[in-house]
């Protein structure tokens, strides 16, 4: 049985990565760290982990282009942005980028402790779905697999991420009746935060383009408030 969570720490800071190697692995995580983003990519090829710990500015490979590479293998991994920028659009650009959370340089060891508990309990749930959660839903001709994160129309199957099956699940939960939008964000991201909010919606936009084979299939925004997943089904 699996006992401890295993980190890919990469972080071009000598000391800043060592003083956080030495606490996280304090908390019982097993961590490797890496001094650059290709030494990173390198060690993540190499081996499995469970969480990804990311500094943004680092030499021959920046923390963006790292994960860029990283979710292009793996869209399931959750990834924590370290950085010295507070910038919006930095923010905004590493919600896209598909990371699950976001720690601005400089940030108290127990606030990391808590961000890193936080991201790993939201991002077990989709691999082992309590018994009580419906796993298999249908979206008019569509048929979406939450326990697989699979989504297929006739033979065209489409393999979800992590954040897509969980937004889509709750869609269909709340078929054609209203989902508010901090429900969703909560529910999905741990938070409602303005700028993860600008990510759910790069999201949205990526479910309209699944479900675009079944013209009765719509994802309409409530004004204000929220979305509704409609499917000319009662």
């Amino acid at each position: 049985m699996k006992t401890k969570y295993r980190i890919l720490l990469v972080e071009d800071d000598q000391n800043l990565g060592t003083v956080l190697q030495d606490y996280l692995e304090m908390l019982e995580y097993e961590v490797i760290i890496c001094r650059d983003g290709i030494e990173g990519l390198e060690r993540f090829h190499q081996e499995e982990f469970d969480l990804c710990l990311l500094d943004i500015m680092m030499p021959r490979k920046d923390g963006f282009s790292l994960a860029e590479e990283i979710r292009s293998g793996d869209e399931r991994i959750p990834i924590i942005f370290l950085t010295a920028k507070s910038l919006k659009e930095d923010r905004i650009k590493g919600f896209r980028l598909g990371c699950d959370d976001y720690i601005t340089k400089p940030f108290s060891t127990e606030e990391l402790s808590l961000r890193v508990k936080a991201v790993l309990k939201r991002c077990k749930a989709p691999s082992s779905p309590a018994p009580s959660v419906e796993t298999i839903f249908s979206i008019g001709k569509y048929t979406f697999d939450y326990g697989n994160m699979e989504l297929r129309i006739g033979r065209h199957l489409t393999t979800l991420t992590r954040k897509e099956a969980e937004l889509l699940r709750l869609l269909c939960e709340n078929k054609n009746q209203l989902l508010k939008r901090e429900v969703a964000l909560k529910e999905v991201w741990g938070s409602d935060d303005y700028f993860i909010g600008r990510s759910m919606d790069v999201f949205i936009t990526k479910l309209r383009k699944y479900l675009k084979d079944d013209p009765e299939v719509s994802i309409n925004n409530i004004h204000g408030t929220g979305f509704r997943l409609e499917t000319g089904e009662s």
